[in-house]
């Protein structure tokens, strides 16, 4: 059952929306700007996409939009992966197209062949990262993204965060895990943020 980030991450993105708009009231960006807000992006977890560890430094070069989730998730988790599937695919080859990254928050059940089985299936170019307690504890810390490890139901943060080529945090996807999805507008701040 997902929850919404702490108020205090609200607030901050909404005073950085606030101050976005001031200096981009031409060209506002469809996703809520967080750009100076959150720190970069930074991780240490195994991977579907390869064998052994992964850091940030591995996904530099190309925007990386990160997710939080788990497999057995009954609805939310699997609109979120259809919705980043819809983006990775429709950008294809693309500079623009981002690394979509899925961090389970249940790696007990969630191994990599677990992950690498159901992401593959939704879309190849969907990649799980999977890690320790610890290491997912230090990741959701430093997006204060809210998580709670309560079996067989996981709380959660449905936000997606959205990192440039070099890093930076600079979008937060606010509806990625209702119907209402803005692909179309995500995909052209992806393709803003590659130009």
């Amino acid at each position: 059952m997902p929850i919404h980030p702490r108020r205090s991450l609200l607030r901050s993105l909404a005073a950085g929306a606030a101050l976005a708009a001031t200096r981009c009231s031409s060209r506002p960006w469809h996703n809520q700007d967080v750009s100076g807000l959150l720190p970069p992006l930074a991780f240490r977890m195994t991977s579907t996409a390869s064998t052994g560890y992964v850091t940030q430094a591995t996904f530099r070069g190309r925007s990386v939009m990160l997710a939080f989730g788990y497999t057995h998730c009954p609805d939310l988790c699997p609109l979120t992966l259809s919705h980043l599937a819809q983006i990775v695919d429709r950008l294809g080859p693309s500079p623009a197209a981002p690394h979509a990254l899925f961090v389970t928050v249940d790696p007990t059940r969630d191994t990599i062949p677990r992950l690498r089985a159901i992401l593959s299936a939704v879309s190849p170019r969907l990649i799980g990262l999977r890690g320790t307690r610890d290491e997912l504890a230090a990741l959701t810390r430093r997006y204060r993204a809210a998580c709670t490890p309560e079996p067989p139901r996981f709380i959660h943060s449905t936000l997606v965060y959205i990192f440039d080529a070099q890093g930076r945090a600079r979008l937060a996807v606010t509806n990625f895990a209702g119907a209402g999805a803005d692909i179309d507008g995500t995909i052209a701040d992806l393709r803003r943020l590659a130009a």
